[in-house]
């Protein structure tokens, strides 16, 4: 449990209220990484951390319909087996009234992680069915990664590190563009490259390789799992315009002889080919999100913010 909590503040994590708070987080946290095994079968888990919102505000907040059930008698172990980190939770006080809550649909993805963290204003532990152990809070979702953490920060820290530059991006634009990008691709280990182009001028040279896509709207919340379903199959760029809508896929970003010479190479070639369009075109916007998770956002051949740890020498 001590290393446990060390490994947490070594990748960023705060905890927050009494020892006992940390205590039982490190418990559910444990519990997910080193979870029992039924007929070879590893169950989902889920459960909420030292909720500070009154019950009253939760469904509001989250736009779910939710029932709570006291634990009464029943053992924390015997009660874990009833929240799958989907459409169930057991929620624990330091105060000992714990619980558990039903939804009236399933809320278990990354991104419905960071509305349960508004909702109940508490931390959020759950293991998914794909196996990844998540812990999400006001300061972002760390991720477990079978012996280390990764943390991807809150979507309004990205956004504030963006926007201080002189932006034409649309803030909505911009808020959609991260989400997907951290809690749709790098979520899913799905590696790709999102360039928003605020103008309406052609840009620098680009080779499409593919068909011109559905005009998709990273805004609109139907569009993202067609999305998201097209990247996992097709390498190179998706290009989306002003208002975010999709306008070409799987092009290939091709740097002026300027760019090669003059801006460094960074990591592997979806990264330096990346770096070496925000130069060529100043006013876009490139988000990099690699296979393993981390993201990277680029402008005017700079590195504007990474969530991926500086490699060890």
């Amino acid at each position: 449990m001590r290393r446990l909590a060390e490994d947490l503040a070594d990748a960023g994590f705060s905890f927050r209220g009494e020892d006992l708070c940390e205590e039982m987080l490190l418990d559910e946290v444990r519990h997910a990484i080193h979870p029992p095994v039924h007929e070879r079968r590893v169950a989902r888990m889920g459960s909420i951390i030292d909720p500070r919102n009154p019950p009253s505000e939760w469904a509001r907040v989250a736009d779910l319909e939710i029932v709570e059930r006291p634990l009464e008698a029943q053992p924390l172990d015997w009660a874990r087996r009833f929240a799958d980190g989907r459409s169930s939770w057991l929620v624990r006080r330091p105060e000992g009234s714990s619980s558990w809550v039903v939804f009236d649909r399933p809320a278990g993805s990354e991104r419905d992680l960071g509305v349960l963290v508004r909702a109940f204003d508490a931390t959020v532990v759950q293991r998914h069915e794909s196996g990844v152990v998540r812990v999400a809070d006001h300061g972002g979702v760390w991720r477990w990664e079978r012996f280390d953490w990764h943390h991807e920060p809150d979507i309004g820290s990205w956004i504030d590190l963006v926007s201080t530059c002189d932006d034409l991006t649309e803030p909505e634009v911009l808020r959609a563009l991260l989400e997907f990008a951290v809690h749709d691709l790098g979520a899913e280990g799905i590696g790709a490259i999102l360039v928003h182009r605020p103008g309406e001028d052609p840009g620098p040279a680009i080779e499409a390789r593919l068909p011109l896509p559905p005009p998709l709207e990273v805004t609109r919340p139907m569009s993202l799992a067609p999305l998201r379903h097209a990247l996992a199959q097709v390498d190179g760029a998706a290009v989306f315009d002003a208002g975010g809508t999709l306008r070409q896929l799987g092009v290939r970003l091709v740097p002026s002889p300027a760019a090669e010479s003059q801006v460094e190479g960074l990591r592997g070639m979806r990264h330096t080919s990346s770096r070496r369009y925000s130069w060529d075109d100043p006013d876009a916007t490139v988000v990099v999100v690699s296979e393993d998770g981390p993201v990277t956002v680029l402008r005017k051949g700079e590195v504007l913010g990474s969530s991926l740890r500086p490699r060890s020498r």
